[in-house]
C-alpha cells in the first residue's frame, strides 16, 4: 500500500494543512470569483440597482443576467482556481508531490479514472431509465436545443476540475493527514466523510428537505469515495466517479432544488430524498463489486488494517515540524 502511507515521509505538522485549506479556500473566492466579478461590473454599468440586489442574495446570478452555461462557468470557476493552488503549495508546504497525494506512486493511473468514469455513466443512465419508467410523471422533457452543445462542453472541460479539487484535497490530502494523526484507515474514512458531507450543507437541497435527510447522501458519497480510495490505493477512481456523476447531472437532469443549475435534457419535478438515498447506495454496492473484478481487488479487508508506517517509506514525520 502506498497512499495513505506515503504521507509519513512530508511535513506534517498541523498548521501546514491549516495553511493549505486556508490558501486554497481564499484562492477559490478571490482568483476563483474573477468571472463573476467581471460580470458584476458589466452588469452594474448598465444596471446600478443589480449591485444592491445582489448585496442581499449574493447567490442569485440570474440577477446579473448570465445565461445558464453561463452561470455554470461562473459557478465552477473557483474549483479550477482552488486546485491550482493545492497544485503549487503541496510541494513547498507538504514536501509531498501532486502525484503521492494521488496515489503515493510515481504515476497516475489515468486507465481507472476513465474505466470508472464510464461505469459509473452507464448505471447513472440505468437508474434514470428505470425511474423514468416507474413515475414517468415526475420528469419532464426541458431541453433538446443547441444549448446543450456548450453545456456539455463546459461541463466536460470544467466539472472535472471541481471533482479533482475535492478528491485531492478529502480522498487525497486530508486522507493522507488523518492517516499520520491516527496511524489507522478507519478514522480517515469517517472524517473525510463527515467532513465532506458537511462541506455540501450549504446546497440548496439543504434548505428544501431539512440538514439531516440530506446530509446522509453526502456523507454516504464520502465513505464509498474514502472506501474505494482504500482498497485501490489511491483517488483516481473516485476522481473519475465524482466528475461523471456531476457531468451527468449537469447534461441530464435538473430540479429546482438541484445546486447544478443547468438547461438539462430532462428536469424532476419531485424528488423523494430517501428514495434517492436507497438508490445511491444499491449504485454503489453494485458499482464496488463491479470494480472488484475488473481491477482484479485482492485485499478487501485492507480496511480493517492498521497503517505500516515503515512500509517502503521513510519515518520523518517526527522531524518535520
Amino acid at each position: 500500500m502506498n497512499h495513505l502511507e506515503s504521507a509519513f515521509s512530508g511535513k506534517n505538522a498541523f498548521w501546514r494543512y491549516l495553511v493549505m485549506i486556508a490558501a486554497v479556500f481564499i484562492a477559490a473566492n478571490t482568483a476563483g470569483a474573477i468571472p463573476l466579478i467581471v460580470a458584476l461590473i458589466v452588469k452594474a454599468a448598465s444596471e446600478p440597482q443589480v449591485v444592491s440586489g445582489l448585496s442581499q442574495n449574493s447567490s442569485e446570478l440570474v440577477a446579473l443576467g448570465l445565461e445558464p452555461n453561463m452561470g455554470l462557468f461562473v459557478m465552477l470557476f473557483p474549483f479550477l482556481a482552488g486546485a491550482i493552488t493545492f497544485a503549487l503549495l503541496i510541494k513547498p508546504l507538504n514536501n509531498r508531490t501532486l502525484i503521492k497525494t494521488i496515489n503515493g506512486r510515481s504515476s497516475v493511473r489515468w486507465g481507472r479514472t476513465g474505466i470508472s468514469a464510464l461505469i459509473w455513466l452507464l448505471i447513472s443512465a440505468l437508474y434514470l431509465f428505470v425511474q423514468m419508467k416507474s413515475d414517468p410523471d415526475v420528469f419532464v422533457l426541458n431541453n433538446i436545443s443547441k444549448t446543450l452543445i456548450p453545456l456539455v462542453i463546459i461541463s466536460v472541460l470544467f466539472i472535472p476540475f471541481q471533482a479533482a479539487f475535492e478528491e485531492l484535497l478529502f480522498r487525497g490530502y486530508l486522507m493522507q493527514g488523518f492517516a499520520v494523526l491516527f496511524r489507522n484507515r478507519w478514522a480517515p474514512l469517517i472524517s473525510t466523510s463527515v467532513l465532506f458531507g458537511l462541506l455540501h450543507g450549504w446546497n440548496p437541497e439543504i434548505k428544501e428537505f431539512g440538514f439531516f435527510t440530506m446530509m446522509p447522501q453526502y456523507i454516504l458519497f464520502g465513505l464509498v469515495f474514502g472506501i474505494i480510495t482504500i482498497i485501490d490505493d489511491g483517488i483516481e477512481i473516485p476522481l473519475g466517479v465524482h466528475a461523471a456523476n456531476n457531468i451527468f447531472l449537469s447534461v441530464m437532469i435538473t430540479s429546482k432544488s438541484s445546486v447544478i443549475q443547468t438547461p438539462a435534457v430532462f428536469e424532476q419535478k419531485i424528488i423523494h430524498p430517501w428514495t434517492e438515498f436507497t438508490g445511491l447506495l444499491i449504485a454503489s454496492v453494485i458499482f464496488i463489486i463491479l470494480l472488484k473484478y475488473i481491477f482484479k481487488w485482492k485485499d478487501m479487508m485492507v480496511l480493517f488494517r492498521k497503517i505500516d508506517i515503515y512500509s517502503g517509506i521513510n519515518k520523518q514525520a517526527e522531524n518535520c515540524i
